[in-house]
């Protein structure tokens, strides 16, 4: 018998709840109970592989490789083998806990248009016989900032500008609020999402089992990774850059809620870093609980430099990370690239919010909202083209990135793309719509 006990005072406690309350309202919503995320059990050898460690530099074409041991004895080795498709590519000998680099003869990329994937086979040998054998995978992929030709920081993956475009996703569903009901369902929402013509997805104030990242990898959609929030209250909002207005915009957190934080957040980094998808980290959002911001940003920057850092999105702003974040309802803005251009990537971490209740398919039957209400798919769709006309001139500005709110409709809010129950898509024709946005000619990257 194994008795898995939790005390969660959810919202009332210093611990990340995300948008878990006590008493849901708004964009605040019903508390989860249990254990939410996949459970593994398995039998394994005294002697055992616990975690391998894979880290892509694209301009090498290497894979930093390393696997940590449980019970190694001396002259244990780790045989790591490289497939591409049923064909060895590369293959290394290792010590237990030490690094290798694996040279990639002809690589091929990870993008959104090509998500390739390299397969993994990972043996615990003991005199030249496997005792624990594991499989994973891999991808060559870069994320990184350089000026365009007006100086403007633009997002670069792969060395190239591609505008990244995709919904603000929350990851809940109507019948298992955190824990979705199957493999299939995690995956449906990320296929919907690449079919809909997006090449991003910002996974907001919740992180996912395993599978769903494995499902973006495979699919080829980027990823912005949140901290789950916690511990909110007792500091100011304020969007502009800088305490200009002189009001307290760090959250004095006491010592053992920092303690939870740091050590979350390590934990999540290390529990995804393999994931290629994931192209950046968020620590914080809209001052929800925000505290010490320079140095929780650059101390992510400094434990994962193969990832960008969005040090706050929608604020508060400090000079620091790679992002400059803004968060406007309903329609497209962005930051003015002749101030703010030159030292950060200016991206709109949330817009839109354009909402369409949907008889029998809403959480409940009235007084559900959307920061912009609508009765009709077409007087919704026809607002919606009208914003991505407009995000099309801001790219052009200088815009590197944009989020919109959001994927699904999430308990009272009616907001999203699909309903709740995932039956019904509320607009036709998003790839088509989407196209322009990732047509880019125009903006010209320095060269060296």
């Amino acid at each position: 018998e194994i008795v898995v006990s939790v005390w969660d005072p959810t919202d009332h406690g210093p611990q990340p709840n995300g948008k878990q309350v006590n008493k849901p309202h708004g964009i605040w919503y019903t508390p989860v109970s249990g254990i939410w995320q996949t459970v593994w059990v398995e039998t394994l050898p005294k002697s055992h592989i616990v975690s391998t460690k894979h880290t892509p530099h694209f301009d090498t074409s290497t894979l930093n490789f390393s696997a940590q041991v449980a019970q190694a004895e001396p002259g244990d080795k780790i045989k790591v083998e490289v497939y591409e498709g049923a064909t060895k590519v590369q293959e290394a000998e290792v010590d237990p806990g030490a690094a290798t680099a694996l040279k990639i003869p002809n690589a091929k990329a990870w993008s959104p248009d090509t998500p390739f994937l390299y397969d993994l086979k990972i043996a615990l040998l003991r005199k030249g016989k496997a005792i624990d054998q594991v499989s994973s995978y891999f991808a060559l992929r870069k994320i990184s900032v350089k000026p365009d030709a007006n100086g403007i920081q633009r997002m670069l993956l792969n060395d190239k500008f591609i505008f990244q475009y995709g919904p603000l996703d929350q990851g809940w569903w109507p019948d298992g609020l955190y824990t979705a009901p199957t493999d299939e369902a995690l995956k449906f929402d990320v296929v919907e999402t690449k079919k809909m013509g997006f090449n991003m997805i910002r996974k907001h104030i919740k992180v996912e089992p395993a599978r769903w990242y494995y499902h973006c990898d495979k699919e080829g959609i980027l990823v912005w990774q949140d901290m789950p929030s916690g511990d909110l209250g007792g500091n100011a909002w304020d969007m502009r850059l800088g305490n200009i207005t002189g009001r307290k915009l760090e959250k004095d957190r006491s010592a053992a809620s920092e303690t939870i934080f740091r050590k979350e957040w390590k934990a999540i980094m290390d529990a995804l870093h393999n994931f290629p998808s994931i192209v950046m980290w968020v620590p914080f959002n809209e001052a929800w609980g925000q505290f010490k911001t320079k140095d929780i940003t650059e101390w992510t920057m400094k434990y994962d430099p193969s990832r960008l850092v969005n040090s706050a999105s929608g604020g508060n702003f400090y000079p620091t990370g790679h992002i400059l974040d803004i968060h406007h309802y309903p329609d497209p803005q962005m930051p003015d690239p002749q101030y703010f251009g030159k030292d950060q990537v200016l991206v709109l971490g949330e817009f839109g919010g354009l909402g369409l209740p949907l008889e029998g398919h809403t959480w409940q039957e009235k007084n559900n909202w959307g920061y912009q209400s609508f009765k009709n798919k077409e007087d919704l769709s026809k607002r919606y083209a009208e914003f991505m006309v407009s995000l099309k001139g801001l790219i052009e500005k200088g815009l590197s990135a944009a989020v919109y709110t959001q994927t699904t409709d999430v308990e009272i809010e009616t907001n999203g793309l699909m309903t709740y129950d995932r039956k019904i898509l509320k607009m036709d024709g998003l790839k088509e719509l989407h196209k322009p946005l990732y047509n880019n000619e125009k903006v010209r990257i320095q060269s060296n």
